[in-house]
């Protein structure tokens, strides 16, 4: 049996994370153990972390554009956020996590992995002082957070217009959003659509429903789609 924190990483990890991928091996070793002793990852997830975990959120920068603000909300152990920001060093990065273990860890992991293109922030986004302090971001990304009604209400008012929320779920997708496009649309949303990330280069893609924010309000036009 591989012990925790030694399972290597695939050949496709060097594509994904370029330079950066003795930081991502650190990442995986850091949730492996220290990860699973705080509670914050599974031990089951221990000897999957790659596939299950890194990879599928660091593809889906493929939906990002360059020098782009993202806030990750709700970031718990730093999924998709410090994968993302490993892979994407162009990026302006702020994981927003409430709970204060989980807030100590990931300073812990943005001081060891030097991530110069993240910050840490304690809140929760559907608070009104966390909002006016965070400011607008261009991309809030969101995994394994809240079903797409609640993430519509706590995340669309922190994007800028035409900002875009990328919400990380799985095979039932397409259900969930054809369920919640009128909470997407009072929110202000004017398009939603399931996408696929790291096809061809993952065995399992990234499933991502992309909401994109009106320019001028909610409600302005209909989330199609």
């Amino acid at each position: 049996m591989t012990p925790l924190g030694d399972e290597p990483p695939p050949a496709v990890a060097a594509a994904v994370f370029g330079p950066r991928l003795p930081q991502a091996s650190r990442y995986a070793e850091v949730l492996a153990q220290a990860g699973v002793q705080r509670g914050l990852i599974g031990p089951r997830e221990a000897g999957r972390l790659w596939g299950r975990h890194l990879l599928n959120c660091a593809v889906i920068g493929d939906l990002i554009g360059p020098s782009a603000s993202v806030l990750d909300v709700g970031s718990g152990a730093g999924l998709p956020g410090v994968p993302l920001a490993l892979a994407r060093p162009d990026l302006s990065l702020t994981l927003l996590e409430p709970m204060a273990r989980r807030v100590t860890f990931l300073a812990e992991v943005v001081s060891e992995l030097g991530l110069t293109n993240v910050q840490v922030v304690r809140g929760r986004a559907e608070d009104a002082v966390v909002r006016r302090s965070l400011g607008l971001s261009a991309m809030v990304t969101a995994r394994a957070v809240a079903g797409l009604d609640r993430l519509a209400h706590w995340c669309l008012p922190l994007l800028v217009p035409a900002g875009q929320l990328l919400a990380v779920k799985g095979a039932s997708a397409q259900a969930e959003l054809d369920a919640a496009r009128a909470a997407l649309r009072a929110a202000g949303a004017v398009r939603a659509e399931v996408e696929l990330c790291g096809v061809g280069l993952l065995p399992t893609p990234t499933t991502v429903v992309l909401v994109t924010m009106g320019s001028t309000g909610p409600g302005r036009r209909r989330v199609g789609g």
